[in-house]
């Protein structure tokens, strides 16, 4: 982890929305329905100091048109209050007091609320953004957030991973409710387009996980992704069998499909009920091990790979385009360069052994 990656952890945004990339109606005609509420409340007023009229006085000429209560009206709903004209009636009085004020607040409510909602907020939140997005680098991607792309969040927070170095997108905002309280930066949007993984600057990310629920649409978010980010490690759950290929030719380095994963697990647990326990084991960090992939360390170089310095079960190496398993010759000797796949202890276990 670098040190840009440390510091950055710090900062941690628990609630953050970048963005709102649908409205139930466009920006300008929500714009239009605040502003004509407020024009609306204003005319009610004016209509009740044109009824009213004979209950206020002009202290210039004591005369009280239409164009005073204009003026009367405005200065009374914008609190101003200069005082030329006044209700000196108990009628006006009450009037002012009873219906005028509460239609006062609510206009100023709407005025208030207008300009938070289209000037300060959103330069705010684009600041926020902005400021986000300068510092993301080396984090995680998260393309879609259902049940596979929870999970997988889940499962990165508990192993350590900090929550504000994990951005999820998904267009649904129930889910990203559920990223947010995880702590993650989300932003709601589709996957697919160009500018939503822009924004998440998928280009400096560490790595990129793909889960939209659908293959094609999977398939087109790591097309996307492979065309923004050429050297992005990218993984991808596919359900469909004649889908995976499609995927990898998309430029998918990792291609997971669930089905079959389960019926692996399924075939296991007919030959002996703990198999699909041990595999479930190996795949979480809360159980007593797990399967880590790292690359060999340097006092280890030279060793046979059943010898890690971790006191780890080494299974595999992974040595440029060959694949080399402990049973072979070649993982006699750890060379420098190797990816070593080993079966390590949790935490967890090493706690329960302590005490």
């Amino acid at each position: 982890m670098s040190k840009r990656h440390s510091a950055r952890a710090v900062f941690r945004p628990p609630s953050f929305k970048p963005l709102r990339r649908s409205l139930a109606v466009p920006v300008w005609a929500d714009v239009a329905l605040r502003l004509g509420g407020a024009f609306f409340l204003i005319f009610v007023v004016i209509m009740v100091h044109w009824s009213d009229r004979a209950g206020l006085h002009d202290v210039h000429d004591g005369q009280v048109s239409f164009l005073d209560v204009v003026y009367f009206t405005m200065i009374s709903i914008t609190t101003t209050g200069f005082g030329d004209i006044a209700p000196v009636s108990d009628r006006a009085r009450l009037i002012e007091a009873i219906l005028v004020t509460p239609i006062r607040l609510a206009v100023i409510t709407i005025f208030v609320g207008t300009a938070y909602n289209f000037i300060i907020k959103r330069s705010w939140e684009s600041w926020r953004m902005k400021r986000i997005q300068e510092r993301l680098e080396d984090h995680i991607v998260v393309l879609g957030f259902g049940v596979s792309g929870s999970e997988a969040v889940k499962e990165l927070v508990e192993r350590g991973m900090e929550p504000a170095c994990i951005v999820v997108v998904d267009p649904v905002e129930a889910r990203l409710a559920h990223a947010e309280k995880l702590g993650c930066n989300v932003l709601q949007g589709d996957a697919t387009r160009d500018d939503i993984q822009n924004a998440v600057r998928v280009t400096t990310a560490r790595t990129v996980l793909v889960s939209a629920g659908r293959d094609d649409t999977s398939v087109l978010i790591v097309l996307t992704t492979r065309h923004l980010a050429p050297t992005v490690p990218i993984t991808v759950v596919i359900r469909a069998d004649d889908n995976e290929l499609l995927a990898r030719q998309a430029g998918a380095n990792n291609v997971i499909n669930p089905v079959r994963f389960t019926g692996l697990l399924l075939a296991g647990s007919a030959e002996g009920q703990h198999v699909a326990d041990y595999f479930s084991d190996l795949a979480s960090v809360a159980g007593r091990v797990q399967l880590v992939e790292r690359p060999v360390a340097p006092e280890e170089i030279g060793r046979p790979l059943d010898q890690l310095a971790t006191g780890g079960k080494g299974l595999r190496i992974y040595r440029g385009e060959h694949t080399i398993g402990f049973w072979e010759d070649d993982a006699s000797i750890l060379q420098p360069g190797d990816i070593v796949v080993e079966i390590a202890p949790t935490k967890a276990t090493d706690e329960a052994g302590s005490a």
